[in-house]
């Protein structure tokens, strides 16, 4: 029932006065579920950075050894106040996130407890600001890319599942979610097939995937387009990372308001849960680890394209 989840986290995210206490209070009936809330203000405002543990019964917070899943919800703000009334479509990767991660707290209530450690992150901006872009608006977010990485990508994150709103495009032209190929390490690689497979089986339809360039996968702030955020994390990390879009048909704004739709975030809820449960029980894959292997041996590290550039650091 991950309508029901999503329904829950929409209400309480639908605020001007929604903050990350609030959405750790959403948890507060799973003690076993660890959440910590970071204020971090930044040039054009602050931002609460929401970090939740959803311990697995042989994950590595519990000192066992089965692979932890990252899910991030990226975006710049949930709402654009006082310019926008209301909750801003760039709200639905931490919709899904958060509420992904309540599905998984209510599971291990009723014995459904996963293999593995799930990681969930993701920010809380009620009043965050608009920028400029083609074919329409963006969210701006009160703090930088760097920090934004900095609070939602850790180290114990062995694949990462990126959520986040892909609808101000032209590109994408159909509603619902969508998978990305996996980006490693600078790499763009093949869609994953355990992907594809679960999306095909969450959805009841064949899957469908969006187009990735090597500008997608660079980080923020050097003059290249992007889609959007939703690979950024791909640059702090040597993870696996994919994103999941949740798109429409029509190019919606970030900033715009009355965009988002809940059957479609809880689409994207139950596909990262039944990622979580197949990633962590070490059945699906991000990526193919021997080619990874042999196309590194064949053209060296593409590792320069998680930097600014020429003899720039990694973000």
């Amino acid at each position: 029932m991950s309508l029901k989840h999503t329904m829950t986290v929409l209400e309480a995210m639908d605020s001007a006065y929604v903050n990350g206490d609030q959405i750790k209070e959403l948890f507060a009936a799973y003690p076993g579920v660890s959440v910590t809330v970071t204020k971090v203000t930044g040039s054009k405002g602050s931002t609460d950075f929401v970090k939740i543990v959803i311990p697995g019964t042989e994950g590595k917070s519990q000192g066992g050894s089965a692979p932890t899943l990252g899910i991030v919800g990226r975006l710049g703000g949930i709402g654009a106040r006082p310019s926008r009334i209301g909750l801003v479509s760039d709200a639905d990767g931490a919709v899904a996130a958060v509420a992904a991660a309540l599905k998984l707290a209510d599971m291990q209530t009723k014995g459904d407890t996963l293999t593995g450690d799930v990681i969930v992150s993701t920010h809380i901006c009620p009043d965050a600001p608009t920028r400029p872009h083609e074919p329409v608006d963006f969210m701006d977010s009160p703090v930088d890319i760097l920090t934004m990485n900095n609070h939602e990508v850790t180290p114990e994150m062995e694949a990462i599942l990126s959520i986040d709103t892909t609808k101000g495009n032209r590109v994408i032209n159909h509603k619902g979610i969508a998978l990305s190929p996996t980006v490693k390490e600078g790499y763009i690689l093949r869609i994953s097939e355990d992907l594809v497979r679960i999306m095909e089986m969450a959805t009841g339809e064949l899957a469908r995937t969006f187009p990735v360039t090597t500008q997608d996968i660079t980080p923020y702030g050097n003059d290249l387009y992007h889609i959007n955020s939703i690979l950024q994390p791909c640059v702090a990390t040597d993870a696996p990372v994919v994103g999941l879009a949740v798109t429409a048909q029509s190019a919606v704004p970030g900033c715009g308001t009355g965009a988002s739709h809940e059957i479609d975030i809880a689409a994207a809820v139950r596909f990262a849960v039944e990622v979580a449960k197949e990633f962590t029980g070490g059945v699906a894959q991000f990526y193919d680890k021997e080619e990874f292997a042999l196309i590194t041996k064949l053209y060296g590290s593409m590792k320069i394209l998680q930097t600014g550039g020429e003899n720039s650091q990694r973000a």
